[in-house]
């Protein structure tokens, strides 16, 4: 199979404000400790750990919103560790997807709205765009919650108006962290099926999450501890 997502022994460096101890200065905090991975297209992974272990760290440098402090990222076959922030950008909006913990819809649009929101950069024809936004709502059960705005909505409904416009510029991966974390365990039910039903059609899903049942729900779950990958498990969901 081809890879979705490689990377070599990936490092990030958090800078601290300058100290000296002893007279030497603090080199800082390293989070992820030469991370080397292969996600092939099409798998469903989960990452876990504990808090700190570098697992939303490495989510946000496989999306392109950080940048690692060594190592090399190849994303769909692009260098992406060398491309600059522009070219970085167009990659991450014409092949990502993101799904957020805190949901991070416009508090004053509506369902639809929000969903067309990354369209307006991808220069598709407004009323293109408009209809793939209706078309996934309707997928994902809100037909009759378009018009609504988010203080209208439930978590689980407003989660699945995050996953909508996750899908709209049709991305080859999607990238979700903790996406169950804010919801009842009826509502994670429901929301996972909707990440199957992602899945099956063929998308790379890199999902974040702290708890054990949903980690289950994916085909290979990667455990990382204190920056480093501790565990590499695939065949979980039967």
């Amino acid at each position: 199979m081809t890879s979705a997502i490689h990377l070599t022994d990936i490092t990030k460096t958090f800078a601290q404000v300058a100290e000296k101890k002893n007279g030497e200065e603090h080199p800082g905090i390293t989070v992820l400790k030469g991370i080397t991975l292969n996600i092939e297209k099409g798998e469903f992974v989960a990452l876990q750990g504990t808090s700190g272990s570098g697992k939303s760290t490495l989510l946000h440098i496989i999306g392109l919103l950080d940048r690692p402090t060594s190592g090399v990222y190849k994303l769909l076959g692009h260098d992406a560790s060398s491309l600059d922030d522009d070219r970085q950008s167009d990659l991450r909006n014409n092949s990502l997807g993101f799904i957020f913990q805190s949901f991070y819809l416009i508090p004053y649009a509506t369902a639809l709205e929000n969903v067309i929101l990354p369209g307006l950069y991808s220069g598709k024809p407004n009323g293109e765009i408009q209809q793939r936004a209706k078309s996934l709502l309707e997928q994902v059960g809100l037909a009759d919650r378009m018009d609504f705005r988010p203080s209208r909505l439930s978590g689980g409904q407003q989660q699945r108006v995050a996953m909508a416009r996750a899908m709209l510029n049709e991305p080859d991966i999607i990238l979700a962290d903790e996406p169950t974390g804010q919801l009842d365990s009826n509502t994670s039910t429901e929301i996972m099926k909707l990440f199957h039903s992602v899945h099956d059609a063929g998308r790379t899903i890199v999902l974040v999450t702290h708890d054990e049942e949903v980690a289950k729900e994916a085909g290979r779950v990667i455990k990382l501890h204190d920056g480093e990958i501790a565990e590499d498990v695939r065949g979980m969901k039967k």
